[in-house]
């Protein structure tokens, strides 16, 4: 197995995404490409990422299945400079990372055990769609930060809104002019951690649109596509009487 980034930016900025979620992934390699699916410790949400084949300027591999602790691994790309290229080569039970732009750099991360079972992303239905500017998702949810830690999304009057409120409050309004909204209902709520949403926007500063979907008091899916790479979160809603 052998595959080589020029541009690992891709995968060190993914990979910090992954690790606010979780430590220890399975990264499965095969014709695709590398991709990673995880549930965090809490059950609360699910992360899917992948980097397709053509994103890769080699790309030499059976299937395999790595067992990675990701802060390992984290360390070791934070190395990698603005004008390096990156190659993974499996021997044995270590993954050899050489990291070549002036000199050529070599280090070994060993190949681990992971126990926590793996899921695939569920086939989940929702009612509503909203595709935004990850800018103004990313504010939207720096805002309601400021006031409370958890947020809900609303379609209402055929316009999207997140807000939140405490003893304060902050509310963002989405009109068909400022995003793509697609939705079976003239009203849906529901709500979610902020803790977790602020971990997720990570991932949409690296994509420039954020695809939100949602249902009433429904999981919320995070879709961040670009032909360079794919990251998806699932988070469960907070179900609660008062908002």
């Amino acid at each position: 197995m052998l595959f080589k980034l020029d541009n690992p930016a891709l995968i060190v900025k993914a990979i910090d995404v992954i690790s606010e979620l979780v430590t220890e992934v399975r990264m499965k390699v095969n014709e695709a490409g590398i991709s990673i699916t995880a549930i965090d410790p809490a059950n609360v949400a699910m992360i899917s990422f992948m980097i397709p084949k053509s994103s890769f300027s080699q790309f030499e591999t059976d299937k395999e299945t790595l067992g990675i602790n990701l802060d390992s691994l984290k360390k070791i790309l934070r190395r990698c400079g603005s004008g390096s290229s990156v190659i993974f080569e499996r021997k044995g039970n270590l993954l050899n990372i050489q990291i070549q732009d002036r000199i050529k750099r070599n280090f070994t991360l060993n190949l681990i055990e992971v126990e926590r079972e793996e899921k695939e992303i569920p086939n989940l239905k929702f009612t509503t769609a909203v595709k935004l500017n990850s800018v103004d998702f990313i504010d939207s949810v720096e805002d309601c930060a400021v006031v409370s830690d958890a947020c809900s999304f609303l379609i209402r009057d055929k316009s999207f809104v997140i807000e939140s409120r405490g003893l304060n409050s902050a509310r963002s309004e989405f009109s068909g002019d400022e995003a793509e909204i697609t939705t079976e209902v003239e009203n849906c709520k529901s709500r979610y951690s902020l803790e977790y949403l602020q971990k997720f926007m990570k991932g949409s500063k690296l994509i420039d649109k954020t695809i939100l979907k949602f249902s009433d008091d429904h999981p919320l899916r995070m879709d961040l596509k670009s032909p360079a790479l794919e990251l998806s979160f699932i988070l469960a809603p907070r179900v609660e009487t008062v908002d």
